[in-house]
Parts: C-alpha cells; structure tokens; sequence
C-alpha cells in the first residue's frame, strides 16, 4: 500500500510540471551592468550564479550593456481611518532599463519599466516596527525586481537586434 501511494504521489508531483529554476540561457557571452548601488549588485550576482555569461568591468569588453535609464522608491498614501490617520501605505519601485551592443550600437532591448507595489498597513504605536516593515518590504521587491529583469534578459534570445 505504502509503495502504492508513495508512487501515485511521484507521478502526480511529475504531471505537474515542478522543475527547478537552473540556469538562465542568457544570449551574450559577456555583459556589463553598470554602477555600485545594491540593485546592480544583485544582478550581478544574480547573473554570476544563474548563467554562463561572463560579467566584465568596461563597456568596451562587452558584447551587451545593461544601462538603468532610472530607478525610484515611493510612498502613497493609500487610506486613512475614521480618525484621519494614514492607515494603509503603497510602496512602489520601479526600475527602468536597456540592454544593447556599445561597439555597433544595436539595442537589443528597448528601454523597459518594471514597477513593482506592494500595500502596507500603517499605526502609529508602531513606527519602529513599520519601517523595518517597510525597508525589509523594499528588499524583497528588489529581489523580485532582479528576477524580472533576468527574465527579461533571457526572452531576448528570442528577438533580433534592432537599430537605434
């Protein structure tokens, strides 16, 4: 019985399609991401562990650029309560970014917006609380920020390069 069920539960984890994340099959051999704040960080490390594609220190060595054209964090106000207080929060971060070739100038990627939001509750006897909320809220967008953006690199592959 138990040899039974423990294969119905294999076959069933099989038929659903659950494979692991592996490596992303990026389409350039090398690839520069500029600057030193902590988005650019995490791609980087992102792209060193997930793909073959080797990461290079000048856009001279690249075959491809990635250049952030922006990225911003912001805070709304989303409701208040009965008393006129701010009760609830919409953070929203957003990144805008390229992908293209310095040496022949072909964009391989158009200028792309990813805008994350996630919504906070807020209360005044716990603003210590709220903000390490909110900061640690911003980490885990940034983390699905270089997640898209990796995706995104990786459908590329699939697209010919246009000219500027």
């Amino acid at each position: 019985m138990r040899v039974v069920l423990a294969g119905v539960v294999l076959a069933l984890l099989a038929g659903c399609g659950f494979q692991l994340r592996g490596t992303a099959e990026l389409p350039f051999e090398t690839l520069y991401i500029p600057g030193a704040n902590s988005l650019a960080v995490e791609l980087r490390r992102n792209v060193k562990a997930a793909s073959k594609t080797r990461l290079v220190d000048s856009p001279a060595q690249a075959q491809a650029v990635l250049g952030f054209t922006q990225e911003t964090r912001d805070k709304v106000i989303l409701s208040f309560n009965t008393a006129g207080r701010v009760q609830e929060y919409r953070l929203r971060y957003s990144v805008g970014f390229r992908i293209s070739d310095p040496k022949s100038g072909l964009v391989y990627l158009p200028t792309n917006e990813i805008q994350l939001t996630r919504d906070v509750t807020y209360n005044d006897a716990q603003v210590l609380a709220k903000e390490t909320e909110e900061t640690l809220l911003y980490r885990d967008m940034q983390s699905d920020m270089v997640q898209q953006i990796l995706r995104r690199m990786v459908a590329v592959k699939s697209v010919q390069p246009q000219a500027k």
